[in-house]
């Protein structure tokens, strides 16, 4: 897996390996990061949850994010993501918060300007973070969830304030994108 754009563009990512991980492809990321370019005025900040490897937030580091904060409950992810803000340079722009997404919502006081969330494709959680996300101190106005997803769980196309600007499909990777608006 490679950072596809920006100036870390074609930097080798470590990824943990094993049946449990699904990184987002460099395809899905290009669209993303695509998708992002035409409908976000800004994107000094963001929150990478479910990290992994870190790529979403990497990206985003990659693309001019001045800071990005990383959340991933697995120490083996941690370290990885340690790893790979080293090797692209940018460890001193970022903060890896080695907890559950549950207890990092408890504690973290910034908000975002995107917010990526990438969880098992198994995990039925989205509508519950999504709601919790709209009202949250997380985001201001304009702020954009960026949610990977299968499409086993079915997603409302509002959660308060939050609205549904796009979703694209990849293979079984659904990307549905959310951007809170008066």
């Amino acid at each position: 897996m490679r950072v596809t754009g920006g100036e870390a563009k074609g930097t080798q990512l470590k990824t943990l390996q094993g049946h449990s991980i699904r990184p987002t492809s460099n395809v899905v990321r290009q669209a993303i990061f695509s998708i992002l370019e035409n409908i976000a005025n800004d994107w000094r900040r963001a929150l990478d949850l479910y990290a992994g490897s870190g790529a979403l937030g990497i990206e985003a580091l990659s693309r001019e994010a001045e800071w990005a904060d990383f959340v991933d409950h697995r120490k083996k992810c941690c370290d990885i993501i340690k790893y790979n803000l080293e090797k692209i340079g940018k460890i001193n722009k970022a903060h890896i918060y080695c907890c559950s997404v549950s207890k990092a919502l408890t504690f973290l006081n910034n908000s975002y300007d995107i917010i990526f969330i990438d969880p098992a494709y198994s995990d039925p959680s989205a509508n519950d973070l999504l709601l919790k996300l709209a009202n949250s101190k997380l985001m201001q106005e304009k702020s954009i969830i960026v949610l990977c997803h299968a499409n086993r769980f079915p997603l409302n196309p509002d959660y308060g304030r939050l609205h549904l600007v796009k979703q694209r499909y990849y293979g079984d990777t659904f990307i549905s994108i959310y951007q809170r608006g008066g």
